[in-house]
Parts: structure tokens; C-alpha cells; sequence
């Protein structure tokens, strides 16, 4: 028996319960972990108010990112033994793989040996965020020295990973946030421009910061922006939009596209997960960085197991700084 967070009915955080069951066996190709630390996403708190590009088959467990040790292998997996202290790239399905729980199995393709300067907290917080972030300006947008790149929703973890990634690169990373009360931590977190949004003229003032225009943008948001972002990119620019976190609709903008010949590129981390070649360089690329100090996971909170409740309205607060996380 091992406890798990699991939801019997879509809604908000009050639906999660902990719950003990018994756990298969790992099958072949798979590991159970004992985990010691979650890395709660976005994606999550969508799944479980049925809102996300998975369907939740009820009861459900959660989740998408967990460090832990090996507590046990399936047939024919190599490379790993009980013991091991590793982390895991997040799987394509919850459902099928749910991270939520003192136990969790992952197939052994998934699971990456962090380096070993990492807490268990830290190494929680690695894949979902710095894979979304490669895939979309490197993989994708081709982020070179020099660039300028707008990168909205900035104090996500993944919008923090962008911005590391960016300077590691040479490029010039623009955060544009809703108000500037997370200015300073934005710039002390390695952004070279701060917006806000809400309070400032977006399309203005990046023509300010980029007279010329911005070569790559990289958004989870959508909405209402996308027209002043499309009006401040450069010819030939490339817009990554890897979420839909407005509830308003999202324009087209058509003119700018045309005259400026945009990109408009949708992504989700999945594809860059699918692909083992592009995969190992992110891999590689990631681990580098943080081996050197260029990629550092910042934690924004930190929660028990018992308070997974607590977490979620936490993290639908839209007041943290980085990755929560939770301890197990």
C-alpha cells in the first residue's frame, strides 16, 4: 500500500484526497520510485477542473514531475538500480503515469540522472520546465546571440528557465508581466527588460526596447496580447505559443503576419519528448547548464504531501515566483 493523491470528480483544489492503494508491479521498460519531492505544473491544476488536452479517467491520480530513489525495476530495464537517486521528464499521459504519490512508476526511458549538487526539491523542478523552455527557443525558435526574445508570463518556472536559458545563450531575454510588483526579482533573476503589461503600452514599449523588432517570442498566455506582440516582432519573426492561459479570445493578427511574413508556431513539450535524438541534446544542453551554474531551479514555495490541497490554491494564486513543490 502506498498513499497517492488521487480525485474522484473534476473542480477545484477541495476534490484531491490522499487515498492509500495497492500499486502494480512495474511492467516491462518500467521503474517505481520512492519520491521524495514533487514539482507541481500548470497542466495539473487543469486536468484536475477538466480543462486540459488530457481527459481524466475517474478516479484519477495527478502530476508530472517527481525526484525520488529507485525502488524497483520491470524486465529488460538497464541502466538503473534500486537505490538510485533520480528525476523524472514528464510523461505524456497522467492518467497512465501519475507523479502524486509516496510511490510513482515511470517508464525507465523518462527517468534522468540529475546532478548530484541538486537538492531533492531542486531536482523536482528541472524537466517540465527547462525542456519546455529549450524546446520552444532553442529547439524551435533557433535562439541565437544577440536575439531579442519576449518572454511573457516571465515568473512561471518556465518563463525563469527562459530567461536563464536565454542569457546562457547571449541572447537578450524581455519579461513582460502583468504589474510591476515582481519587477525587481525579474531583473535579479537574469531578465535584461522588464514590461508590465497591465500598466504599460506592450507594443510601445517593446518597440522601444527592440527599434528594429523581435526576432522570437515564446508565450503560454494568448488573448488579447498576441496583437501587440505580432506588431513589435521583427520580418521573419517566429511566435512559440505553448499555452492558452487567457479566457479571452485570441485574435489572428493577420496584417502583421503578412506584412512581416510571421511565424506562428504552437508546441507543446511532448513533441521535443518524442523525438530521442532532439531529446538528448535538450538532455545534454540542460544538465551542462546546470553542472555550470547557468541553470538554477528557484523554488517559490515548498509544501508536505498532507497540504497537496494547500499547494493547488497556491499555485491558481498566480502569486508565486518559480516552481512549487512539495515534499514527500
Amino acid at each position: 500500500m502506498a498513499r497517492v493523491v488521487r480525485f474522484h470528480e473534476l473542480g477545484g483544489p477541495e476534490v484531491l484526497r490522499i487515498e492509500e492503494v495497492d500499486l502494480p508491479e512495474p511492467g516491462p521498460g518500467e521503474v517505481r520510485i520512492r519520491v521524495k519531492a514533487l514539482g507541481l505544473n500548470r497542466a495539473e491544476a487543469l486536468m484536475r477542473s477538466g480543462a486540459y488536452i488530457e481527459t481524466a479517467t475517474l478516479p484519477s491520480g495527478l502530476g508530472l514531475e517527481a525526484a525520488g530513489l529507485v525502488e524497483r525495476i520491470g524486465l529488460g530495464v538497464q541502466g538503473f538500480e534500486p537505490g538510485d537517486p533520480v528525476s523524472v521528464l514528464p510523461p505524456k499521459s497522467m492518467v497512465r503515469w501519475p507523479a502524486y504519490g509516496e510511490l510513482a512508476t515511470f517508464p525507465a526511458a523518462l527517468l534522468a540522472r540529475h546532478p548530484p549538487s541538486l537538492t531533492w526539491e531542486e531536482a523536482a523542478a528541472v524537466w517540465m520546465q527547462y525542456l519546455t523552455a529549450y524546446g520552444g527557443l532553442v529547439d524551435i525558435g533557433g535562439l541565437r546571440r544577440g536575439d531579442f526574445v519576449v518572454i511573457t508570463a516571465a515568473s512561471s518556472s518556465v518563463g525563469l528557465a527562459a530567461i536563464q536559458i536565454a542569457n546562457r545563450i547571449g541572447a537578450i531575454p524581455v519579461a513582460v508581466t502583468r504589474t510591476s510588483a515582481k519587477r525587481q526579482l525579474l531583473l535579479e533573476a537574469g531578465a535584461a527588460h522588464v514590461i508590465a503589461s497591465q500598466e504599460e503600452g506592450l507594443e510601445a514599449r517593446l518597440r522601444r526596447v527592440s527599434p528594429r523588432g523581435v526576432r522570437l517570442v515564446f508565450d503560454p498566455v494568448g488573448g488579447p496580447v498576441f496583437e501587440p506582440l505580432a506588431a513589435a516582432m521583427a520580418p521573419g519573426g517566429i511566435l512559440i505559443e505553448y499555452g492558452g492561459l487567457s479566457p479571452q479570445k485570441t485574435p489572428f493578427p493577420l496584417l502583421a503576419v503578412l506584412s512581416k511574413t510571421l511565424t506562428l508556431r504552437g508546441y507543446l513539450v511532448h513533441e521535443l519528448l518524442a523525438d530521442p535524438m532532439r531529446l538528448e541534446r535538450a538532455k545534454a544542453f540542460i544538465l551542462d547548464g546546470l553542472e555550470e551554474g547557468d541553470l538554477k531551479p528557484i523554488i517559490a514555495r515548498t509544501f508536505q504531501f498532507d497540504q497537496i490541497v494547500e499547494a493547488h490554491r497556491f499555485l491558481e494564486s498566480n502569486e508565486q515566483f518559480g516552481k512549487i513543490v512539495v515534499t514527500v
